[in-house]
């Protein structure tokens, strides 16, 4: 049995071999990752990371790293979770999602090793474990400068914490998996900061002060250079902008002024400091400004307080805990207009959904209660019950994702509004009905596969004709 090769021939097989894995469920613990990768030669070692964890902002945070240090011509590749449309999506070199062709090799690369440490170990691989393995795998491949990786969920027993990361980052604490991470911040910073390696450097956004001091005992304990928000780098100014704001940015180095990020979210300003921050701490030295507004011109955070469409104005946003809740709340008050909202929700998990959806009160006119394709959704009609109550709105139950978009898009009418979260398999199923399920990728990191060797004249061209591509698919983007 573990001399035979599993059958990885297309897409389709590379994605149901992850997909045998998904009822091993959450287990955690290294032993199963460090195993695996061990068979593997350990990939994770052939270059530099930065790993980045948080309760919310993880995935913006590692977009935008990306997107600087591709902007000034670092080459990168990404690990993020979980995927909107596709589990493509969740490795990127070069700001650009792996193809269903490098993915279906991927996979078909490392199944042999998979099968054979779980006949060895007489265990089950999680399907976290085997997408951060496969991730790993592929960028040891690729003749990367940094991979940006994010931590699946907590930090001290995840997959991706197998690593030495040369730069740590943790976004923010509040309250989530408090069955997994704990139930207060103290708790939750302890599990989290556990990712913050020996002599290591760590960069952390804003933190509850009863969070300070688990993140202060880890730095003291493996010595690491502590780069803190509010005393390092900091958002000196913020002002709303056409789709988005206009920042100025302390950073660790040099100070950035008016940066213009196209991310709907005062909050998404503090996610833009750690960014810069993390990016700065890992060059050790300022960044280029150009290089800074080219990389925030191109960056794009789908799913995140993302307009979607105009007419009725519909916003997805794959916010799923109180803190995200808030910051949705706070962006329709600040940045868009009066409601009346029309808003989606389906939700996962152990939660309340009258507690999560609290922020909104007053905000939401009808309450669509819906459920994504996803074992651990949350019955519908308990969400209407629970939400509705809590906002005190009319509520209806659909049972489909898209069918509950399309009600609530008919209820608002052309001059309308919707919003739709709660999760980001409902963000996924809401905006594939719209939008499809295709994503932009990042037009401003430069294209290595594309280099000609022979000419240095032949290499800038090349180089051009690629930015020039990128600018295209803006265009075309923006003309949809």
């Amino acid at each position: 049995m573990g001399n035979v090769i599993p059958s990885i021939i297309d897409r389709a097989s590379a994605e149901a071999f992850l997909d045998d894995r998904i009822g091993q469920g959450v287990k955690p613990g290294l032993e199963r990752i460090t195993g695996l990768l061990e068979l593997l030669g350990n990939p994770q070692e052939d270059y530099p990371i930065i790993l980045v964890a948080g309760t919310n902002g993880k995935t913006t945070v590692t977009r935008l790293i990306a997107d600087i240090l591709g902007a000034h011509g670092i080459r990168t590749g990404t690990f993020t979770s979980p995927h909107l449309h596709r589990v493509e999506e969740r490795f990127s070199i070069d700001g650009t999602p792996l193809s269903a062709e490098a993915f279906t090799q991927a996979v078909a690369d490392i199944a042999w090793f998979v099968e054979e440490y779980e006949r060895r170990s007489d265990t089950g691989v999680t399907y976290f474990e085997v997408t951060a393995a496969t991730a790993f795998s592929i960028f040891s491949t690729v003749a990367l400068d940094v991979a940006i990786v994010e931590v699946g969920m907590g930090g001290r027993w995840d997959a991706t914490n197998v690593t030495e990361p040369a730069v740590s980052v943790i976004t923010g604490i509040a309250l989530d998996h408090v069955e997994y991470l704990g139930t207060t911040h103290e708790e939750i910073a302890a599990e989290k900061a556990a990712i913050i390696g020996d002599n290591g450097i760590a960069v952390t956004g804003s933190l509850p002060p009863d969070a300070v001091g688990a993140v202060r005992a880890r730095v003291d304990e493996t010595h690491a250079r502590w780069i803190r928000s509010g005393e390092s780098f900091s958002v000196a100014d913020a002002e709303r902008a056409i789709g988005g704001w206009l920042v100025d940015v302390n950073g660790i180095y040099a100070d950035y002024e008016e940066l213009h990020l196209p991310i709907h979210g005062r909050h998404q300003t503090a996610n833009l400091a750690t960014a810069i921050a993390a990016s700065e701490a890992f060059l050790d030295r300022a960044l280029d400004i150009g290089a800074l507004r080219d990389a925030l011109q191109a960056t794009t955070q789908p799913g995140r307080l993302e307009v979607v469409h105009r007419h009725p104005l519909v916003i997805v946003d794959g916010s799923h805990n109180v803190e995200g809740i808030e910051g949705l709340a706070a962006t329709l008050d600040e940045e868009f207009p009066d409601g009346p909202w029309q808003l989606v929700i389906g939700l996962r998990g152990n939660r309340s959904p009258g507690e999560l959806l609290a922020p909104l009160d007053g905000l939401v006119d009808h309450l669509w209660a819906t459920a994504a394709d996803d074992p651990s959704a949350i019955d519908p009609s308990e969400i209407a019950a629970s939400g509705g109550s809590t906002l005190g709105c009319a509520t209806t139950v659909v049972d489909r994702v898209p069918d509950a978009v399309a009600a609530a898009i008919a209820a608002a009418g052309p001059d309308g509004a919707v919003v739709i979260a709660g999760s980001l398999y409902v963000a996924g199923e809401a905006r594939a009905s719209l939008l499809g399920t295709d994503l932009r990728p990042s037009g401003v990191h430069l294209r290595y596969e594309a280099e000609i060797e022979d000419s240095d004249d032949e290499w800038v061209d090349t180089e051009d004709a690629w930015i020039e591509t990128g600018d295209a698919w803006a265009e075309t983007d923006g003309d949809e």
